[in-house]
Parts: C-alpha cells; structure tokens; sequence
C-alpha cells in the first residue's frame, strides 16, 4: 500500500482547520493528520485519505483546496532542525498559490452560477518607434 500525504488548505468563511481535523478524527481511519498554519495535513494509505479528502470538500467546495505533497513528514530534507533554519523548501511557492485561492474560489462559484467569461480584447504590441520616444524622451 502507498502511503501519501495530502495538504488540505482552507479558505474559507465557516471552517477552521481544528473542525476539519475533528471531522478526520471522529472518522477513525487510520491516518496521520498535522494542524497547520493554512490548514490540516493527513497522511496515510492513498484510499484513506482520498475518501477523508471527499468528504471533506463537502464542507465548503469553494473554500477547500487540496494538493498532495511530495515529501512525507518527517523527511530530513523538509525538516527545519536539519536544515539550519529557514523556510521549508516550497513554503514560498505554497504562500504564493495561498493568496491566489480566494481567486480561484469566487472563478468556480461563478462557473456554477452560469456565468461565462468574456474573452478578453487582444492587447497591441508596442510599436518599436514609439518605445525609443518614450526611452529617449520619456512619457
């Protein structure tokens, strides 16, 4: 059996990541769950924590996003003991991907509701005659 680890980060409105790990908690599978800054991690065998994270999403579709994380916890290479300090290798990508969610969300609602996007008017290309005017005698 393959053992995995799932990142369930939270955005939303209702749900902390301690009801989140109650929820897991009160489900007796037989995984590993970390309480984080963004939200909840469970580790355990793939069908576990797949079904855990179905079930989960019920809760708020919109304002719960899932992502699997590479490297188990625990591993030497992620640990900030070993490593001298620091942020964990990814954190800044994750923060990154963290402020795009609420984006994402309000997208899928969105979509839900029927709405169509508009295609977005095609940009010009600066003309080149007009990029030396402004580098040579500015706006």
């Amino acid at each position: 059996m393959t053992q995995i680890t799932k990142m369930i980060v939270i955005h939303s409105q209702n749900i902390l990541p301690s009801d989140i790990a109650m929820k897991i908690y009160g489900s007796k599978a037989d995984v590993m769950v970390k309480e984080t800054c963004f939200g909840v991690l469970i580790t355990g065998e793939q069908e576990a924590v797949d079904n855990l994270v179905r079930e989960i999403r019920k809760l708020d579709p919109y304002g719960i996003f899932v992502k699997e994380r590479g490297i188990l916890p625990g591993n030497p290479y992620r640990c900030r003991a070993n490593r001298g300090g620091g942020a964990r290798p990814g954190f800044h990508q994750m923060e990154y991907e963290d402020s795009l969610l609420p984006w994402i969300g309000a997208g899928l609602r969105a979509l839900e509701a029927g709405e169509v996007p508009r295609p977005r008017a095609a940009r010009r290309k600066l003309d080149v005659e007009k990029l030396r005017e402004i580098a040579i005698y500015g706006m």
